[in-house]
This record gives structure tokens, sequence and C-alpha cells, in this order.
């Protein structure tokens, strides 16, 4: 039966200062020994003195059991096998950019198994022929793939191996053919397509605009037709009424949000809401905010006559 298991990068073994995803197996009385999850499992091992840069009190409380988390590789004896690895020394950059890594190798790890298991295939040889390369040419295969999903043409065809022929004379002749067939090719098409076509993703935010000049239902209009025209084919905007002062803004994008961007996003906004707290041009009496609180008061802006243009 053809082998189904790889590793999923050429090299045998991670480089030295290099974070890697490992999962962890055993607690030792030295240390835990963990399965590095890039290297087809193979184990390494994390020195309680790598846990942390504080004193530990409790290694439960660090390490446990089963846990999946990225760590820096300290040192490779690729002769013995052994790989020492350390998770005080990792850094915020190193585990956001090792996570990211993990997720999309594991992505195209999962295809290309897919594949191999569906045709019958050696995942190794399939890896030889195509994932390997492409990581090669594109920097990750997760970048290949998504090309491949309007074309795979360009991607797949330029792949070549090499094949040994008897030539006229009898004497073997080296020869490049296509490092795969159309039947393999369709199936990893098919499931790329399958795994990799981007799906919108909706984002709603409800809003509240007040303006209390005279004048303010223009002020708002002009604010919304604005915010509109920020918009694209892609990443539409749109702006609905729902009561004064409420509105509800709707857009959808194919690019997927990270916890980080999420993050970043929410600091960003925290810090314009405290600048607009700070700003005094909405301030005014108490008795003003009385009378003019309605913001827009009872306007329908969508049917009244300062409705946006089409």
């Amino acid at each position: 039966m053809p082998n189904l298991e790889c590793r999923m990068y050429e090299a045998k073994y991670p480089e030295v200062d290099m974070a890697v995803m490992i999962q962890v197996k055993h607690i030792a009385d030295m240390g835990a020994y963990v399965s590095l999850l890039e290297y087809n499992n193979i184990e390494g091992m994390i020195l309680f003195s790598e846990l942390s840069r504080r004193r530990i009190r409790s290694v439960s409380s660090l390490i446990k059991v089963g846990r999946q988390e990225p760590v820096m590789v300290l040192r490779v004896d690729r002769d013995k096998g052994y790989i020492d690895l350390s998770k005080r020394r990792v850094s915020e950059e190193d585990i956001q950019a090792c996570e990211e890594r993990y997720n999309k190798s594991k992505l195209v790890h999962s295809i290309m198994r897919h594949v191999a298991e569906t045709l019958d295939l050696d995942l190794e040889d399939l890896y030889v022929h195509v994932g390997w390369p492409l990581y090669r040419k594109y920097g990750h295969a997760f970048e290949a793939f998504k090309l491949i999903v309007t074309d795979p043409d360009s991607v797949l065809d330029p792949l070549t191996r090499e094949v040994k022929e008897d030539g006229p004379d009898g004497q073997a002749v080296t020869k490049a053919v296509p490092a795969m067939t159309p039947e393999v090719k369709d199936a990893l098409v098919k499931n790329i397509r399958r795994r990799m076509t981007p799906q919108p993703l909706k984002i709603r935010a409800d809003i509240e605009m007040k303006c209390f000049q005279f004048d303010g239902v223009l002020h708002i209009k002009e604010a919304m037709r604005k915010a509109e025209a920020a918009g694209s084919d892609d990443c539409p905007v749109k702006i609905k009424l729902v009561a004064p002062p409420l509105y509800v803004l709707t857009t959808q994008t194919l690019d997927k949000v990270s916890e980080r961007d999420d993050k970043l996003l929410a600091e960003h906004m925290a810090k314009l809401q405290s600048a607009n707290e700070e700003v005094d041009g909405d301030e005014g009496s108490e008795e003003e905010e009385e009378e003019e609180d309605t913001g827009m008061g009872e306007v329908d802006v969508e049917n009244s006559g300062v409705g946006m243009a089409d």
C-alpha cells in the first residue's frame, strides 16, 4: 500500500533559531518530550530550565500533555536525531509567524494527503514532484495553491520530473515529462478549489450619528455618502437608517481578519473614541441637548427629499 505519511517540508530537520509547532507527548524528570508536527512528528525535548524566564513554581501550569504551541529550536543533532527546544525564548512575533505558517502548511498537507489517498498514490512521491517544488518556487505551497484556484495551468504545467528511457542506440537517456498525470492534476485542482476558494466575510457595525447644527441632517447625509464612496466592488460599504440616531453599516470582504488584526482594530477604535470624546464641538448645555437630542428628528433619510443620490 502506498505511503501516506510524510513530513510537510523538504528539510528533514528544522533549523536552529527557528520557531516550530509542537505537541506535548509526556513529561519526564528533566523535561517534556514533544512531537514536531511539521516534521513528521519526530521527537524533541524541552528541558524544564527552558520553560520560563521566571522561577518555575508549577510545571503543570506551563506545559500540559496534548497541548500544541510554538517553541524555539536550540540544537539539532542530525546524527543522533536529538532536537532541543525552548519555550521561554520564543517571542510573540515568532509565535504569530509560526502559527500562520503552520496553519497554511496544515491545509496544504491535508489537500496533498487527500489526493494521495483518493488516487492510491505515495504521499512523499507527490511532495517530491509537486509539493516541495512549489515550496521552493513560491516560498510556501499555500501561495501557489491560491494561484491554482484561478489559474492552475500556469502554476502546475511548468512542473516536470525526470525519467530514464532507452534511446535509439540502446543507451539510457534522461527525459523530462510532466510532474503528474492529467488525472492527478485534475484531482489536485478540484481539491484546492473546494478547500481554498475564498468565501465573502460579511461585517456589520451598529453606529450612532448625531449633529446638533440646524442643518445636521445634511452633514450626516454627507458623511454617509463619503463612507459609501470609500467602498469598492470587492468591498462595498452600505449604510441604512434604523431610527435616528441609529444606523447599520454593512460590508463584505474576501480577506479574513486574524485575531491579531481584530485586536489592533479594537485598539484603534478605542483611541478614536477617546479622541472623539475630547473634542468640544458636540458639547452644549443640557437644555440644548434636551431640545436637539433627537439628532435627525423623525426624518427618514432614505425617503426624504435630502436622500442619497442613486
